[in-house]
């Protein structure tokens, strides 16, 4: 990566206010939080500030906020705790996001010390100031810091925001951290320079939301497999019957359009699971090819198709996989994507990527997180790193 890290910058960290970006947006139910991964993920460039003598304030958002109501249950307090329990040491939480007690705790904080500053979002409620890149804003949460701002944030480095873009465009270095250096260096260079065969799976529901990734990974990859409910607007743009099936029929010409592009290297489904309704379904079967009966609709890859899956998949040495097959949140229709999954870690010396959102729960819950090389802890980062974008977090970074 032709940016600095914060490797680049250790010398310079002891008695020094480091400003560090990360991505604290964990599920929070009742004060509880439900998933800490992104905490965890975080960690070692914490630690390693910590431990060079820097005096780390962190920043992060957590939800949506766009007015007073909508802080209800979005105050980073419950993190705070979680990471001093994770560090063994007090995280100081001013609780707010900017002012005199803020930075009287910054002020105090000795070598070795953190501090948390309250959800950035915050910073929305009157104007998008946070969102919104406000030129003020970056400016004095940069003044907040000793002028090195390191970036660990990839799940909003696609976000142009006063606390990522804002706060490098006001210190004399920005850097990358650990989980943000690794995030690009598995994805970005699984798709610009991959060890071949390499093989690209994409599901989830919609194809709008996939439309550039696969135009990109067809140039890209050796082959690309569409899976999920997004399969059912190819179908229909091939004149099959589909049923009930998720479609969108504005993209049916898109769908056409992919098809024809993709030509041999374009792999779908060959059959479904199908039931009579998405919830409360009282018949449930595998099709006998591509087209669903009636009164039906799609929710899962059949078991065809996990076998073609299988076949197109022996070999490869790269896979990036972005979005499940079929609606693995419930176990009557997981089957698909644990085939794909099984499929994937048995490939002798695979390089193996999730991108991100529902692939990255998909492999959590069902327990295939440590079979993979790398789960990436950013969806949208990740759709637009494969799509073959500039990440404007990592755009303003210092060059090497």
């Amino acid at each position: 990566m032709a940016k600095l890290t914060v490797k680049d910058v250790q010398s310079e960290l002891k008695g020094k206010k480091i400003l560090v970006r990360v991505d604290f947006n964990v599920p929070i139910k009742d004060g509880v939080i439900t998933n800490d991964n992104r905490i965890t993920a975080a960690l070692p460039t914490i630690k390693f500030v910590l431990e060079n003598g820097g005096r780390a304030v962190l920043f992060s958002h957590l939800g949506r906020v766009k007015t007073e109501e909508d802080k209800a249950g979005k105050s980073l307090a419950p993190v705070a705790k979680a990471l001093g329990e994770k560090l063994g040491k007090e995280v100081k939480f001013p609780g707010t996001t900017r002012g005199t007690e803020l930075e009287a705790a910054i002020n105090a904080l000795q070598d070795g010390e953190i501090l948390l500053v309250e959800n950035t979002r915050f910073e929305d409620i009157d104007g998008k100031k946070e969102s919104g890149n406000d030129p003020e804003l970056g400016k004095y949460w940069a003044s907040l810091g000793d002028g090195i701002f390191v970036n660990d944030a990839f799940g909003t480095a696609h976000r142009a925001h006063a606390s990522n873009v804002g706060i490098s465009a006001n210190v004399e270095k920005a850097v990358a951290g650990f989980l943000l250096e690794n995030e690009i260096a598995y994805i970005q260079e699984a798709v610009e320079n991959p060890v071949r065969p390499f093989v690209a799976i994409l599901g989830g529901s919609k194809v709008s939301d996939k439309i550039g990734v696969i135009e990109n990974l067809l140039q890209k990859a050796d082959k690309v497999i569409v899976g999920g409910g997004m399969a059912y607007t190819f179908f229909k743009a091939q004149g099959h019957e589909i049923g009930n099936s998720l479609v969108e029929e504005d993209k049916l010409d898109v769908a056409k359009d992919l098809l024809a592009k993709g030509g041999d290297k374009l792999i779908l489904p060959v059959d479904s699971i199908e039931a009579n309704a998405f919830e409360g379904y009282t018949e449930k079967k595998a099709t006998a090819g591509v087209d669903v009966d009636a009164g039906f609709l799609g929710l899962d890859a059949g078991p065809k198709t996990v076998e073609l899956f299988k076949k197109e998949l022996a070999g490869a040495k790269t896979v990036v996989w972005n979005g499940p097959v079929g609606v693995f949140e419930n176990p009557d229709f997981q089957a698909g994507t644990i085939g794909v999954m099984d499929a994937i870690v048995a490939q002798p010396g695979v390089k193996s990527i999730i991108g991100g959102g529902d692939s990255a729960a998909a492999a959590i819950n069902l327990g295939y997180a440590e079979k993979f090389s790398w789960i990436s802890t950013g969806g949208g980062a990740s759709m637009e790193l494969l799509e073959g974008k500039v990440l404007p977090g990592l755009a303003a970074l210092t060059e090497k």
